[in-house]
């Protein structure tokens, strides 16, 4: 198809404004449909998570050892973690502040 580049380029916004009232309200009206398309597969329901089975674990316990803070290590008096002396960042007025929080 040839290409007349004198032509003046029209935008589809010129074209819009040109297009009589009746023709837009119809155009709209092609458009649209009163039938909402729903996607059953697309439900949360149906969503698996990879590595997200606890289906076994209702009966079982799960049992974590709790060491209790150390000499070396600190609160942090933002953050509430526990971290080594070698991650303090600040220490004023008692309060101890790790590295990520200063």
């Amino acid at each position: 198809m040839a290409t007349d580049y004198d032509a003046p380029r029209r935008s589809e916004a010129d074209e819009l404004a040109e297009d009589s009232l009746e023709e837009l309200k119809a155009r709209r009206n092609e458009n649209q449909s009163g039938v909402v398309d729903v996607d059953e597969d697309a439900t949360a329901e149906n969503f698996e998570l990879p590595g997200a089975d606890l289906s076994g674990l209702s009966g079982e316990d799960l049992t974590v050892k709790v060491v209790p803070k150390q000499a070396d290590e600190f609160t942090c008096s933002v953050c509430f973690l526990v971290h080594h002396r070698s991650r303090l960042a600040d220490e004023s007025s008692g309060r101890m502040i790790c590295r990520d929080c200063a």
